[in-house]
């Protein structure tokens, strides 16, 4: 019988897996990043609590703050596709930049700072699963500056099968797999790593109190994306509603009116 397995897409799993194994954070965090893991000597999580109250709760948002090296980096798991993400990234990123920035300090004192986004759903028109905006000077290939760094990572754009030899496709597809089979693939790389995560994943979905607590985090998670949903329906019926008392005062006809709302 196969086993009935958790995925990393979700984002308490995710932050549990990387917050408890230091040795796959380096791992995961080198490959995202696409620098050599011996290039970074240290990573602190700042942020690696996973508060109860918040874990079953609706519009709480759970991502993974670093310090790697000297530079900071935010990551995060993002299922639903939000109109306004791209606004909320920018707004994550700015406020993580300034954030040390002490009263009295020089803005040379600001750190490299680059937000890691792994979404499932696509944004870009493009086939690569890797989007990196930086800061460029238009017309030119000149970087305005190097301290701004943001990554999207698409999982649907992401591949099945395992290449051992593509650390951070790996550990895309872990994040991505959904079932045993697609575990197994990863496992089959003989990759010491990839197979360690695989194992935690596999202790983790036969964990009865981590699998209630996802189930929970999921609900929440679908009721955020459910009450967003009907609030943008009401938004517009307002609108709609406003639209159609101008008309009439302005003179149009409900014949008019209907020409231009179907009833």
């Amino acid at each position: 019988m196969s086993r009935n397995v958790i995925s990393a897409k979700l984002d308490i799993i995710f932050k549990k897996i990387f917050t408890e194994n230091e040795d796959m954070l380096h791992s995961f965090v080198a490959s995202m990043l696409d620098v050599a893991p011996e290039s970074i000597s240290e990573i602190k999580i700042t942020n690696p609590e996973l508060p109860p109250e918040t874990l079953a709760g609706k519009f709480s948002r759970l991502d993974l703050n670093l310090k790697v090296d000297n530079r900071l980096v935010n990551v995060e798991i993002q299922v639903k596709n939000d109109t306004d993400y791209r606004d909320r990234t920018l707004f994550y990123w700015a406020k993580l930049y300034s954030s040390e920035l002490k009263s009295g300090e020089d803005y040379s004192e600001l750190k490299q700072t680059i937000t890691i986004n792994i979404i499932n759903f696509n944004m870009f028109s493009g086939d690569d699963y890797h989007t990196e905006v930086a800061a460029m000077i238009k017309g030119t290939d000149e970087v305005f500056s190097d301290k701004f760094g943001i990554h999207f990572f698409e999982l649907k754009k992401v591949g099945k099968k395992p290449n051992p030899d593509n650390s951070r496709e790996l550990w895309l597809q872990f994040i991505n797999a959904d079932s045993e089979e697609e575990f197994e693939m990863i496992e089959a790389t003989n990759v010491p790593i990839m197979q360690k995560a695989v194992r935690i994943i596999y202790d983790i979905s036969e964990d009865t109190k981590i699998r209630e607590i996802a189930r929970l985090r999921e609900k929440a998670l679908h009721d955020e994306a459910s009450a967003l949903k009907n609030a943008k329906a009401e938004g517009r019926a307002e609108e709609r509603a406003a639209a159609i008392q101008k008309m009439k005062a302005l003179g149009f006809t409900e014949e008019q009116i209907k020409a231009i709302y179907t009833e």
